[in-house]
């Protein structure tokens, strides 16, 4: 038999799982969804999902790749995988794509949410899904601030202890913040992201807001690469990966 290479687009509630990535000690989507994929081919099956997500980290479309001989048509792993998977996991396209494909090294861009309910009194059904967030948030204010995140700069500031790498260097083409009645929805998107980058902007755009940090500081803070000098990292029930491109 040939080996296939599939590409499988994914949408997940992360709220049960202790992020994408494969665990030993905990659950994981990716220990879900390889346990799935090996029950459906009768096959040990691992799979290289596009990104790392953190505990309590949801995504909206989330893709991941992986090889096999199994025959079995891409519209039958859909329908497979739906009917194996829990209910917070779904999988919502399958194709074939040429053997050099890799869901994260051919990735081009990634575009992330971060959701915040803005009222003073909670939703129980947003628990888990969004930040509340009980003062008035002011928009403008964040808006001129995120203005100065987009471009080509060092990220220093906003990444977490953890993450840390030798190129903390990415570019970011939007970072803008929209309301829509209670919810609003802070939209980032950029070639790459650092470990925490999202929730540290979130949390820092909502220091703006609080008038903690001027919008005008945003390029001294950048400039500085000191993460003391950005906001707190805002929680992950608000953040999504929203899209993920490639050519």
């Amino acid at each position: 038999m040939s080996v296939r290479n599939l590409k499988v687009k994914t949408a997940y509630c992360g709220t049960a799982y202790h992020g994408f990535q494969r665990q030993e000690n905990a659950v994981s989507v990716q220990n879900i969804l390889e346990d799935r994929l090996s029950r459906l081919t009768a096959s040990e099956v691992k799979i290289q999902g596009c990104s790392r997500t953190d505990t309590g980290v949801h995504a909206n479309e989330y893709f991941f790749s992986f090889t096999t001989e199994h025959p079995i048509p891409c519209n039958n792993i859909i329908r497979g995988m739906n009917s194996l998977l829990p209910a917070d996991i779904a999988v919502l396209d399958c194709e074939e794509v040429p053997m050099d494909f890799h869901a994260r090294y051919s990735c081009k861009g990634k575009e992330y949410i971060y959701k915040i309910l803005n009222r003073a009194v909670r939703d129980p059904f947003l628990d888990g899904l969004a930040l509340h967030y009980s003062y008035e948030l002011d928009i403008e204010k964040m808006n001129r601030a995120g203005k100065y995140i987009e471009g080509t700069h060092d990220f220093l500031c906003f990444c977490g202890a953890l993450g840390i790498k030798e190129n903390t260097v990415r570019t970011v083409s939007l970072c803008e913040t929209r309301r829509d009645g209670d919810i609003v929805t802070l939209t980032v998107r950029g070639d790459g992201f650092l470990y925490n980058m999202v929730r540290i902007i979130a949390g820092t755009l909502i220091y703006v807001s609080e008038g903690r940090i001027s919008p005008d500081e945003l390029p001294e803070i950048i400039e500085s690469r000191d993460r003391e000098r950005a906001g707190v990292t805002a929680k992950p029930c608000g953040l999504y990966l929203n899209r993920v491109f490639y050519d």
